[in-house]
């Protein structure tokens, strides 16, 4: 198992500050190592202390590209975009000078923008340098949902990006695939609560990935996963 370290914290602004500085670290040693850096983030409201610590690090912002793990299919303006929550939270100060790669294409469906966005995600240097990822309480991650008809495929698949339609989930997503997310030299796994905590023990005691697929990811031996969690004292 890669889940080489596992950091609890009490104080969400300092877990935003120590997560910021290590990522910032790691980007700027792979911008000075290969002369560019990929990011790629997660939406929810969890990062969003963590985007603005990271927004004021001082590294060589302009030889990032930034992406993002997943996206609804909806416009890069609307208020459901990872898109809108990334330029609004991270894209800003220091960071305004980093290159943004979208996920979301003109296209009407996600199954027709599926080629252009992967042409897009080109541009990336690989494997990537970093992946912040976030776990639901149904442990899916990204838009890997349990209950995604073309889950097994989305685990599978060599494939950059895949189409998801979780039942539960109101609107068409676009994510990366397994494959893709674990095709990079680290990945962070950033939580917040309780429950969180309890969903994270429950992936951990088994290894059905089709019931929670963030154990495609923190079980598996490839890439080196630190989870770093914030939960407020009882």
């Amino acid at each position: 198992m890669k889940l080489t370290v596992e950091k609890r914290f009490n104080d969400r602004a300092l877990l935003a500050e120590q997560l910021a500085t290590k990522v910032a670290g790691q980007l700027q040693e792979a911008i000075d190592a290969r002369g560019k850096a990929s990011l790629v983030v997660s939406g929810g409201r969890t990062p969003l202390a963590f985007f603005h610590a990271l927004s004021r690090q001082p590294i060589t912002w302009s030889k990032v590209l930034v992406t993002l793990a997943d996206e609804r299919w909806v416009d890069v303006d609307d208020a459901a975009s990872n898109a809108a929550l990334v330029r609004d939270n991270l894209l800003q100060g220091r960071a305004a000078s980093a290159r943004f790669v979208g996920l979301k294409t003109p296209h009407a469906t996600v199954e027709a923008g599926l080629a252009l966005a992967t042409d897009w995600l080109g541009a990336l240097p690989k494997p990537l340098d970093v992946v912040i990822l976030g776990m639901g309480n149904d442990g899916h991650t990204a838009s890997l949902f349990p209950d995604c008809p073309n889950l097994k495929h989305g685990l599978e698949t060599r494939d950059t990006l895949i189409a998801a339609h979780p039942a539960s989930q109101p609107l068409a997503r676009i994510s990366m695939s397994l494959a893709t997310l674990l095709n990079s030299r680290q990945i962070y796994l950033h939580l917040e609560g309780k429950d969180k905590a309890e969903t994270l023990a429950k992936a951990l005691a088994d290894t059905d990935v089709t019931a929670m697929p963030i154990r495609a990811i923190v079980g598996q031996k490839q890439t080196p996963v630190d989870v770093y969690l914030y939960q407020e004292e009882a």
